[in-house]
């Protein structure tokens, strides 16, 4: 069997479809079945509407010879992917982790609405319908679509996606050996709170600094840091600094070993997002042994066992947050109990299982 990856990213590249196809390009052949790489990364350079041509004339010449076309997006390479695969009447697979028309909508044209409520609205910005008409084509004509989580599942098949087509195939986390600690973080009082994610506004990173505000002013020295990098970073920033002063630092964008580093030294990890399709972060930290607070955003919920290996508090409650934050420090037998049964939750993320699960699929083309 021959397989098409067509991928946005591709290492040296960040992000999640760069760590998914650089996993299948490198196990996929150990099960007997053959790869070939198409990155829109080498069409990127070119104007607008002409790369997406492109790419589409690469995915389809790569095709040809091929049993099966894998998309890791739904928008930039999922629709020209879609046409090439369609025209040659090859199957075609798309992987979907997120719904790319609403993100946008946030960003760029004024949507403020949660993931959960835009899915079912009718009128949206024309920008926004355009994008949402594109994703929903490509995963309607897809052969199969494939999901990181039971919460995607959900948000795709209310786009009309048939359920029944819709696998949930959980995301390999790989772990790298933790980095040098950066000194920022050995200055800072304790306990210390970590929270690490894109700086877009569903993250909720102001909640959280207003939660460890909370603290502060109830007696607790805590400090936070934040790691990551988006377009919200100067007013959070702002925000970090006009709150939290010296007990605040935001670390930018770190390697990922520096990152895990950062984690792993840790008392608390915090993810106050209204939105997840299935964090990778979170799940770093369980394999840490970082006892955790999340919010029952998305597919946190898949991850996280209230009480069991991690505290899960509602979407946008500060006081829920600061108090769950607060239990966790103080309570010691807590910390110790969370952070035991994280290492032991995380098995189901592991490269092995996303790769079976994955050739499975491929095998019933």
């Amino acid at each position: 069997m021959k397989v098409v990856i067509a991928t946005p990213l591709y290492p040296p590249e960040i992000g999640g479809p760069a760590t998914y196809a650089e996993i299948l390009v490198r196990e996929l052949p150990k099960r007997g079945i053959e790869v070939e790489l198409v990155k829109f990364s080498d069409v990127r350079h070119l104007p607008k509407i002409i790369r997406h041509f492109a790419y589409y004339r690469r995915v389809l010449k790569a095709a040809r010879a091929a049993d099966a076309v894998l998309a890791l997006d739904p928008v930039s390479v999922g629709l020209p992917a879609m046409k090439a695969a369609k025209k040659l009447g090859k199957p075609y697979i798309v992987k979907i982790v997120g719904d790319y028309a609403w993100e946008q909508g946030i960003q760029r044209f004024g949507v403020t609405e949660s993931l959960d409520a835009f899915v079912r609205m009718p009128r949206v910005p024309l920008q926004v319908r355009i994008l949402r008409a594109i994703q929903t084509r490509v995963a309607e004509s897809a052969t199969r679509v494939i999901v990181p989580s039971e919460y995607l599942k959900y948000i795709v098949s209310v786009w009309g996606v048939d359920s029944k087509k819709i696998s949930v195939i959980y995301n390999a986390v790989p772990m790298d050996i933790p980095g040098q600690l950066p000194q920022a973080i050995a200055e800072l009082s304790r306990p210390l709170i970590v929270s690490v994610g894109r700086l877009v506004p569903w993250k909720g990173f102001e909640g959280l600094i207003d939660a460890v505000t909370t603290l502060r002013e109830g007696g607790n020295r805590a400090s936070l840091a934040i790691i990551g990098d988006g377009p919200n970073r100067e007013s959070l920033k702002h925000y970090l600094q006009e709150n939290l002063g010296t007990h605040g630092v935001y670390l930018g964008s770190l390697s990922h070993a520096e990152t895990l580093a950062t984690i792993k030294n840790a008392d608390v990890f915090a993810l106050n997002s209204s939105y997840e399709g299935l964090s990778h972060t979170l799940i770093e930290a369980l394999s840490l042994g970082i006892p955790t607070v999340a919010t029952r955003a998305g597919g946190n919920g898949e991850i996280v066992s209230d009480d069991k290996n991690g505290l899960l508090v509602p979407v946008g409650d500060t006081t829920h947050l600061a108090h769950a934050i607060t239990c966790v420090i103080r309570d010691r037998a807590l910390h110790e109990r969370l952070g035991k049964e994280a290492k032991k939750s995380v098995t189901k993320f592991s490269e092995s299982a996303m790769v079976l699960a994955t050739v499975a699929l491929l095998e019933l083309l």
